[in-house]
């Protein structure tokens, strides 16, 4: 294990808004403070359940450096910098080391659909551009595009790039990754529904939905699963069974955001062409959340 990784239950926060859809930093402060008080292990700010899509870059900063100076150094603050334009990756990630996020990740380019040369060339030239650690984020789910584990290899061989996020869910990739990359390099799955089994076969955390809603849950599910201890992994992961389901009953963040809203800790603000949780799905989102004793 390399020395510094960012290992752990790592939780891709939720933006909060208003009604209005503008940003509200004073709920961002509160769910920064509970998720340090509740044991999160790092924070992503502005990935995909942050609604990076619909920031506008001047937001997508701001916020970035809100986390960074809310958080203080308490724990780490990995930034979502990623783009379908290399040049704006670029520009992403040099802002967020300038105002001192620990670590960027860079999602693979959406709707493009580059070779796996473009996108061994994408990365390559953010590697090259700022002096930061990067985590590669893969998940063709979203973007129409799946890095395939020998490219992630090829880039691991590049100075800043340190891990990967690999959220296709496909478990088999973790062995494969690992024998390309070597121990030094960070596995994190981006899929709550196989984290523990991802964890369990040598992953280094997860960077996670779920734990926006039951951060001490995920925080203790995936401590014991990186620990090798199935047997406590499972009894806590059989309580947030239906999250890692129904979080994603509409597309995230949607559900996640009405959950936390739920909580009492966010607004209910959503940007279009994301809305707010239909009627229908509430009970389904509310019966989850008291499976894991959240509400």
């Amino acid at each position: 294990m390399a020395q510094g990784m960012i290992q752990g239950s790592i939780v891709a926060l939720v933006t909060p808004m208003d009604e209005s859809g503008a940003v509200n930093f004073k709920q961002l402060k509160g769910l920064i403070e509970y998720h340090i008080e509740q044991g999160s292990d790092a924070l992503v700010a502005v990935g995909t359940t942050g609604e990076s899509a619909t920031l506008d870059e001047a937001e997508h900063c701001a916020v970035i450096k809100a986390v960074v100076d809310y958080v203080d150094g308490r724990i780490p603050v990995i930034a979502g910098t990623g783009a379908n334009s290399t040049t704006e990756a670029i520009a992403l990630t040099r802002k967020a080391k300038e105002v001192g996020a620990d670590a960027c990740l860079i999602v693979t380019p959406y709707y493009n659909q580059p070779t796996q040369e473009g996108l061994y060339l994408h990365h390559k030239a953010i590697n090259d551009a700022v002096e930061i650690p990067q985590i590669l984020y893969n998940v063709p789910g979203r973007t129409a595009c799946d890095m395939l584990p020998e490219t992630v290899g090829r880039l691991s061989h590049l100075k800043n790039i340190v891990g990967v996020k690999e959220a296709t869910g496909d478990l088999s990739r973790v062995r494969q990754i690992r024998d390309l990359c070597g121990d030094d390099f960070a596995l994190y799955t981006g899929d709550d529904a196989t984290s523990r089994e991802f964890c369990l076969l040598g992953g280094n955390g997860s960077i996670t939905v779920t734990g926006n809603v039951a951060p001490r849950l995920v925080h203790e599910m995936i401590a014991a699963a990186m620990a090798g201890d199935n047997e406590t992994a499972l009894a806590i992961d059989m309580k947030l069974a239906a999250l890692h389901l129904n979080l994603f009953i509409q597309s995230n963040p949607i559900p996640v955001k009405w959950a936390v809203a739920e909580m009492g800790l966010i607004g209910k603000g959503i940007r279009l062409p994301l809305t707010w949780l239909t009627e229908d799905c509430f009970d389904k989102v509310r019966d989850a959340m008291r499976q894991a004793a959240v509400i």
